[in-house]
């Protein structure tokens, strides 16, 4: 690159972090800080998921009460009072005499169903099944934001500490061009290694400038899924770094077992069962009772009792093939829900030694990267030493430095998919690791 093109890529590069500079540093006093724990707690309450899930579990309460009450007696209580006009022709007086006449009347009855063909029972084993499988699924549910939340509050903290590495690297750079320029004073080393030092600055700068935008779309994620107006800084904790030893065998086990997946797929395989079971009580005949009691009368003080009692009995012989369309769909929906079980089964089994085979990917780059981190610090002194001295070139500095810079990265983004692979077993079990 020649003196010219040089100077270019500083001028363009001064005016870009100039521009940037004033505006990203404020940005974080106004922001709020949450650590994980906070940001699961707010996601959980917030999140549109969330309140759907548990929005079904209410309704599934609903309908096991309302199972509850067919066995019980239905009761209804009415009255009224009606007032009529009358016209007639009085013999005597030769004339049409006007009138009015006003009636009372209650009544108090109630019906209890005997026997529906066990459709109650049916009813009252499905509706305990629908319940079952919305509580399973707001497990699941919830396991799947606190993912997620986790997710967003990781990336918030990479972010926050990649802008943290930007901004040493421009401590370096500026330190860099500094001893450039009193080389050059001195007549120890040439224009070129200044014009050089500063690119690296401009680079630097850059890169400040990329992280803060990275940081800023982090933090309005993470805001938004735990339902805060405004940018949130996640605080990151000293336990987020430590490295857990697991037991895959055991885990598996445990997956299979617990998994909020697995078992929502059960509680709807056993909540289409009980459907199967509602339809087959169609075919039976079902027995009621009637009683009621009414009172009727021109007069409040002269009102003359009645009752009437019921039993009935219905048996539906054919009704165009209803009832066989009905328990054929949840025929149908059963094989489909097993069928899912199975899946989810597979699928988790399957999902478990990806996130594993991650972790353990992710728990090595962790350690080769703290080591590759050191070296670079090293190394970086030592070809600063040896410019100082003039037994290295400029080159060779700044291939330290930016070195050095990419072993920060690297150590950031192993942490990061560490992190990340954890919360998806997490998920996957239904536990804390």
């Amino acid at each position: 690159m020649n003196s010219k093109s040089m100077y270019v890529v500083l001028a363009s590069a001064a005016v870009v972090a100039l521009a940037a500079g004033p505006t990203a540093i404020p940005a974080h006093a106004q922001t709020r800080s949450v650590t994980l724990d906070e940001a699961v707690t707010m996601a959980i309450q917030t999140q549109p998921g969330m309140v759907q899930a548990r929005g079904q579990v209410r309704n599934a309460a609903a309908s096991k009460r309302q199972v509850v009450g067919s066995w019980l007696p239905d009761l209804r209580v009415s009255t009224g009072m009606s007032t009529n006009s009358t016209r007639r022709f009085d013999a005597n007086t030769q004339r049409t005499v006007s009138g009015s006449s006003t009636s009372f009347s209650s009544s108090l009855s109630t019906s209890l169903v005997l026997f529906d063909g066990f459709s109650r029972l049916a009813e009252g084993r499905a509706a305990s099944a629908d319940l079952a499988s919305a509580d399973a699924s707001l497990v699941n549910q919830q396991f799947q934001v606190i993912l997620q939340t986790k997710q967003a509050f990781f990336n918030a903290l990479a972010a926050e500490e990649l802008v943290r590495v930007a901004r040493t690297s421009i401590e370096r750079a500026a330190e860099q061009l500094k001893i450039s320029k009193d080389k050059l004073v001195a007549g120890q080393a040439t224009r070129s290694d200044t014009l050089r030092s500063r690119v690296e600055l401009a680079n630097a700068q850059l890169q400040e400038l990329n992280a803060e935008t990275q940081l800023a779309t982090a933090q309005a994620n993470l805001a938004r899924l735990i339902g805060v107006d405004g940018l949130i800084r996640a605080v990151g904790e000293e336990h987020l770094r430590n490295i857990v030893e697991l037991d895959t065998t055991g885990l598996r086990q445990e997956s299979l077992d617990r998994s909020p997946v697995i078992q929502q797929a059960l509680a709807a395989a056993r909540a289409a069962d009980a459907q199967v079971v509602v339809s087959r009580a169609q075919y039976f005949p079902s027995l009621s009772a009637s009683y009621s009691r009414s009172w009727a009368g021109n007069s409040l003080t002269e009102l003359n009792p009645s009752w009437s009692a019921r039993l009935s009995l219905s048996w539906p012989l054919f009704n165009r093939f209803s009832r066989e369309l009905n328990y054929t769909r949840s025929t149908v929906t059963r094989d489909a829900a097993h069928a899912q079980a199975e899946d989810a089964r597979r699928q988790v089994n399957a999902q478990l030694t990806q996130y594993l085979a991650a972790l353990e990917s992710a728990q090595t780059r962790v350690e080769i990267a703290e080591a590759s981190h050191a070296a670079a610090e090293e190394d970086l002194r030592v070809q600063r030493e040896r410019y100082r001295l003039g037994a290295a070139t400029i080159v060779e500095v700044l291939t330290s430095q930016v070195s050095l810079d990419q072993a920060e990265i690297d150590r950031i983004q192993a942490r990061l998919d560490y992190l990340v692979a954890k919360a998806q077993i997490e998920a996957l079990v239904g536990r804390e690791l």
